[in-house]
């Protein structure tokens, strides 16, 4: 049966579109600011929503997703507040993909069978775990699919042929292309060898693609046409929430995901 994300990919390849997936901190700024900027992005044209999971270590993730991962932390939020975020979410009436991107340890911590029910309990679709290696991913993805849950693989510009083509092989929902070998963080241009990069993954697989680390305008969007089926934006959003003022940051993420969008829907 088909899930929510792969209806949104579904629909994003018949519209000829390239898709948006903003990237939201939980708990950041504030603890009950996701439950404002989440619905508002969603109306603004989000295609599927991130949600961090704030982790005290995140390896993948740059200066500003380190901040509002630990300011989250600070806060109060735990992997229960989270999956709490989620809940609350599809009770105010949200009905776009998420996903919790997030960490390993925490799982564990958590327990990975009662995580992954609670995730789905909680109107959570999908994990993307950045430091979980596929040769590790069994005990997760069988939890997850045993809940209705989607695992998403990540590969990077560094990923060798026959690394890509085992991702391949598992993959589902879509694969989450890193355009360089680094962090996460708002960048100037898309890499060079980006498309070649994707167009290795695209020889593999059907399952749909998506770019991010370093998206962080319309023209980047707009650079995915042909390339990717979605752009997956963090950091400049983050980092445009982060400095708003506190009334005004849930209109300042749809105005922000709104351009991306649009750029998205042209032909």
């Amino acid at each position: 049966m088909a899930t929510r994300l792969d209806n949104a990919f579904a629909s994003i390849r018949q519209d000829g579109r390239v898709g948006v997936a903003p990237y939201v901190t939980i708990g950041f700024p504030d603890l009950d600011d996701t439950l404002r900027v989440v619905p508002a992005i969603e109306a603004a044209g989000a295609d599927f929503i991130e949600l961090g999971v704030p982790y005290s270590d995140p390896l993948a993730d740059g200066p500003t997703h380190q901040a509002s991962s630990y300011r989250a932390l600070r806060n109060g939020v735990s992997v229960s507040f989270c999956l709490d975020t989620a809940r609350a979410l599809r009770e105010q009436g949200v009905r776009a993909p998420l996903l919790f991107m997030g960490y390993y340890n925490p799982i564990l911590a958590y327990g990975i069978d009662i995580y992954a029910r609670a995730c789905a309990d909680a109107g959570v679709d999908g994990l993307i775990v950045p430091d979980l290696p596929p040769e590790e991913a069994h005990a997760l993805r069988d939890a997850l699919h045993a809940n209705g849950l989607q695992l998403i693989s990540m590969l990077a510009p560094t990923s060798t042929q026959e690394r890509v083509r085992a991702a391949c092989a598992v993959a589902e929902g879509f694969i989450y292309c890193v355009s360089v070998a680094g962090v996460t963080g708002a960048r100037s241009d898309l890499p060079p060898g980006l498309p070649g990069f994707v167009a290795r993954v695209r020889a593999e697989t059907d399952v749909p693609i998506g770019v991010g680390f370093g998206i962080a305008e319309p023209r980047h969007v707009a650079g995915l046409r042909g390339v990717a089926d979605a752009a997956v934006v963090g950091s400049a959003l983050t980092n445009a929430v982060g400095v708003a003022p506190p009334g005004e940051r849930a209109a300042v993420a749809a105005a922000f995901v709104g351009a991306l969008a649009q750029e998205g829907r042209r032909a």
